[in-house]
């Protein structure tokens, strides 16, 4: 099983000018996130939603290195968005994406990562964790850069 976490505030190192978020907006990002990640992590190839109800729906994707999966996504409305990995892939597991406050209203966004390689080595798993985890904690970025540019451009409300 491979772990990883990568914690990232929301606001601390927005560039001059750009917007502050507050937990609405990055909440309405990560919607859209799950809808259609392209916009939001460089590395996605494709990204379809075929099926969705009430705090969930369903997507095809295409990720580093043409790697294929299907994954069930569930929302736990302004708080979290969870992956689940169903099928298609060499990598099974899950990722989470939340939105957490400290004490003093300080927005962070964390994604956590647990994915399994069916029948790699551990050795295997750690040489796989070292590739992806810049990757990972890039993908914050990418995610957070991608809401702000949507705040900026009047995509999402301000």
């Amino acid at each position: 099983m491979i772990k990883l976490s990568a914690t990232v505030s929301v606001n601390g190192d927005r560039a001059p000018g750009d917007p502050e978020l507050n937990r609405d907006q990055v909440w309405a990002g990560l919607l859209q996130k799950a809808q259609n990640a392209l916009p939001f992590v460089p590395a996605m190839k494709k990204c379809e939603t075929f099926d969705q109800g009430e705090n969930w729906l369903r997507r095809d994707i295409e990720v580093f290195g043409n790697e294929k999966a299907r994954e069930r996504v569930t929302f736990i409305p302004k708080k979290t968005v969870r992956f689940d990995r169903e099928e298609g892939s060499d990598i099974m597991g899950t990722i989470v994406n939340d939105i957490l406050e400290d004490e003093q209203g300080n927005l962070s966004l964390r994604f956590s990562f647990e994915l399994h390689l069916p029948g790699a080595s551990a050795a295997e798993e750690e040489a796989y964790k070292q590739r992806m985890a810049d990757a990972y904690a890039g993908a914050v970025k990418a995610t957070l850069g991608a809401i702000r540019r949507a705040v900026k451009e009047k995509l999402l409300a301000a």
